[in-house]
């Protein structure tokens, strides 16, 4: 059963360096790689990982991204393994490994004290997928919008509109923003239209405080990457200045109490989440399509609701943006992205989704 275990570690550790390869992340493809080869029960970070209770995968406990998070975390402190970090050139995998031994040795309580939180991410950069979409929401109705976010974290994109973006030439959100996406685009830009909030409220099972969890936050950001880093400090800074407001509890339970059947005359409601679905129990799942039909069934042009997701679904080959709208409940895909947001192929002519 060990070697079971130790197996089933090891090829979790290989699935997540091609994701990061895949995902222009070459020092932590590299990283990866070398603890799926070399991890040893030579100390005790070594062997809580190869004896991992529960499921390693990137679906599950996501194991490989809770290890690179906290070493990341130690690297920023200004730990020894920063010789072998970004901005430094790739190292040898052979001296990679020595300095995360002495690092295991090192830092082995605070590592297994980290190992025990799930990654918590807010990629930032997802923002500009999910204002496009609010874009087709606002030209469709011409009205004010209304958000509510499933799965918020630090409520980063919750506050989407304090950004500027570019996308594909279409200018969104506040010009005199510090912060500017700009995904590389393909395809017609999004229509023009103005993206008013007039309200916004967040649920997270476990809410994080962009200046207490700062710093977990910024770890899970690959160190090769300092566009994401940057992206993400920078919004960080904004929502330290005016935290947005997110409640814990269960994302079912939270819309059915925020969202209510009765509609909401002149405002959009836009129930959204980003990476985030996947990742909810069947049973919530189940409750928040029940809850968004039960509500869309009562929708009117005049008071309309939308769903929009920025989520890769079973049979996708990449993440997807899909819109549903409601009066009539047509379902659109509208984009094809890059998992972080950084590139965004926009359909001429949305396709009915799945």
């Amino acid at each position: 059963m060990t070697d079971a275990k130790a197996a089933q570690v090891r090829a979790a550790f290989a699935r997540q360096a091609a994701w990061c390869a895949d995902l222009g992340s070459p020092f932590t493809a590299l990283l990866c790689e070398t603890l799926g080869h070399r991890l040893d029960r030579g100390s005790a970070v070594g062997r809580h990982l190869l004896d991992w209770d529960g499921d390693p995968g990137g679906w599950a406990d996501g194991v490989p991204l809770r290890l690179c998070g906290g070493l990341h975390a130690l690297v920023r402190r200004g730990a020894a393994l920063a010789s072998c970090y970004p901005p430094q050139p790739l190292p040898e995998e052979g001296a990679l490994w020595a300095a995360l031994q002495a690092t295991f040795t090192e830092e082995g309580p605070f590592l297994s004290r980290w190992l025990e939180s799930p990654p918590q991410t807010n990629e930032v950069g997802r923002a500009a997928a999910l204002m496009s979409g609010l874009l087709v929401v606002a030209a469709e109705f011409g009205k004010p919008v209304r958000l509510f976010e499933l799965g918020t974290s630090a409520g980063l994109n919750l506050v989407l509109d304090r950004y500027a973006y570019d996308l594909g030439g279409t200018e969104a959100g506040d010009p005199a923003s510090p912060l500017c996406l700009r995904p590389a685009w393909e395809g017609s830009p999004p229509p023009a239209a103005r993206v008013h909030v007039v309200g916004r409220g967040g649920v997270d099972l476990s809410p994080v405080d962009p200046i207490a969890d700062r710093e977990r936050l910024i770890a899970f950001i690959w160190p090769d990457q300092p566009r994401r880093l940057g992206q993400l400090e920078t919004a960080l800074g904004l929502a330290a200045q005016d935290r947005p407001m997110i409640d814990r509890g269960d994302a079912g339970d939270w819309l059915e109490d925020k969202l209510t059947i009765a509609p909401e005359p002149e405002v959009a409601r836009v129930v959204l989440h980003s990476v985030a679905y996947q990742y909810f129990p069947v049973e919530t799942q189940r409750w928040i399509e029940a809850r968004i039909a039960k509500a869309g069934a009562e929708a009117t042009r005049q008071a309309p609701l939308a769903w929009l997701r920025f989520e890769k679904e079973a049979g996708d080959r990449q993440t997807m943006l899909r819109l549903r709208l409601y009066p009539g409940g047509e379902d659109r895909l509208l984009a094809e992205c890059h998992p972080h947001g950084a590139a965004i192929h926009w359909l001429d002519e949305p396709a009915p989704a799945r």
